[in-house]
């Protein structure tokens, strides 16, 4: 490994000033699992701060990835079912038909990657809006093409969590940035909002595609080449 790895800068959004964040504080049910979630993004991190609309702080840490072992499912050797698999695992989904109970099955029997045993998760963000887009590719209401051009919507960016005591040894904390519940939850509205209208104009669009259905008909695999063909 490459002794002059440069350290990164990440930020996390919270109601309070977090000095020395801890393993097992999260919550169980989020997208990878119970881990401290942040971002590259201040201004994202500030926006998460205050969901609950009250004032936070987007907390500020370095990290230094030497020695750490990371998963990053968007470096290329992985593909949107298998970010959409973990997220089965640890999201709750609406399952509104027997096609999606068969799909929620075949995807984790066929893309879920072995993820445990992490220090570091990198990968997309399932905010609410966003959760909803795959929770319609699963219920056949999308393609997966459609599915991969949502999750670009609105700019959210990917998710960076820490997994283990290793990660949580690793990083610093560099200080912290205000966010005003006045100006960050109308910015944290808008984006939302943004995304959902822009959805609504994608799902319109021709129906061209694979839908889940399809994929379950024809039997697809992780190293089909029709998954490597399709931004993720």
């Amino acid at each position: 490994m490459n002794k002059d790895i440069k350290k990164l800068t990440i930020y996390h959004g919270s109601p309070n000033i977090i000095e020395k964040p801890s393993l097992g504080a999260g919550k169980i049910n989020n997208d990878y699992g119970q881990g401290f979630y942040c971002t590259f993004s201040p201004e994202l991190a500030k926006e998460w701060a205050v969901g609950s609309g009250q004032d936070g702080y987007a907390n500020i840490y370095t990290i230094s990835e030497k020695g750490l072992a990371v998963l990053n499912l968007g470096d290329g050797n992985y593909n949107i079912l298998n970010w959409l698999a973990i997220l089965l695992v640890n999201r709750t989904f609406r399952m509104k038909s027997d096609i999606a109970e068969g799909a929620k099955r075949y995807v984790l029997e066929n893309f879920l990657p072995e993820y445990n045993g992490f220090d570091v998760i990198r990968g997309y963000r399932a905010d609410d809006s966003y959760f909803s887009f795959a929770n319609d590719f699963l219920n056949n209401v999308i393609t997966i093409e459609k599915l991969s051009a949502a999750m670009n919507l609105g700019n959210l960016g990917e998710q960076y969590v820490l997994m283990s005591e290793k990660a949580f040894e690793s990083i610093s904390f560099e200080g912290w940035k205000p966010a005003s519940s006045e100006i960050y939850l109308p910015k944290r509205k808008m984006r939302d909002d943004e995304a959902r209208s822009s959805y609504f104009a994608l799902r319109t669009e021709p129906l061209d595609g694979h839908f889940m259905i399809d994929i379950l008909r024809e039997g697809w695999r992780n190293d089909d080449e029709r998954l490597q063909r399709i931004i993720h």
